[in-house]
């Protein structure tokens, strides 16, 4: 016998957390507004990294990358991976969580369906995002300290849309050189932001990534809503 599952919750009209029914069971998910005045017709959905390493949606590189682009006009959506926070499930080795970016950008998309959908993610959280882009209407992907040599980006097609990679040169986890001889066979080429004396998670250098970030992706904001 088939259980139905909940209703979706409605997208909420300010910043809060919701729970979404979400392949493997519950799944946290917070939402965060721009200042009214800033607003534009844009959602942008941020990975967080591993989450056998501690990783989930309050680390302070996905809180600096909601923030730019909260502060840049778009609406943003941050979650836990399945068995992260109250989130329900297991960790899956990144097949599940892929899932669960698609229920995720499967509720954005049904509630806001004019909206440009932006992905970002940090570390595992990236490698998820690029897998989950190759099903998703994405306008800008944002990935930072993606884990090249870390998982396997041998399936891993780039997107179509304008790619933004922000990597730190001295990064103790993942390898720079190796992101930046990825990145450079990718086509359509990404823009790559090379950080220095910068590690993978950005101490005491997340005010230059927000920088980054706001710089790397202006000229591809959607436009004002009120327009």
């Amino acid at each position: 016998m088939t259980t139905t599952p909940p209703p979706a919750p409605a997208f909420p009209d300010v910043l809060g957390t919701v729970l979404l029914h979400g392949p493997a069971g519950a799944l946290e998910v917070a939402v965060d507004y721009p200042e009214p005045a800033d607003a534009r017709r844009g959602v942008a959905i941020v990975c967080h990294p591993n989450p056998p390493d501690g990783g989930t949606m309050h680390n302070k590189v996905v809180t600096m990358t909601a923030r730019a682009l909260n502060e840049l006009g778009l609406v943003t959506v941050r979650f836990n991976f399945r068995g992260v926070g109250q989130s329900e499930g297991e960790f899956d080795n990144g097949r599940g969580e892929v899932l669960d970016l698609m229920a995720v950008a499967d509720w954005v998309r049904k509630a806001r369906p004019d909206d440009a959908l932006w992905l970002a993610g940090f570390s595992f959280g990236s490698w998820v995002a690029l897998m989950g882009a190759r099903q998703l209407p994405v306008q800008q992907m944002i990935s930072i300290a993606p884990p090249v040599g870390l998982r396997d980006f041998a399936g891993v097609l780039p997107p179509t849309c304008p790619w933004l990679v922000v990597q730190g040169e001295a990064d103790e986890i993942v390898s720079a050189q190796q992101v930046f001889d990825w990145m450079a066979r990718q086509q359509p080429a990404p823009t790559v932001v090379r950080m220095p004396e910068t590690g993978h998670f950005f101490h005491r250098r997340l005010l230059d990534l927000r920088g980054a970030i706001k710089n790397g992706v202006r000229k591809n904001l959607p436009p004002p809503l009120a327009s």
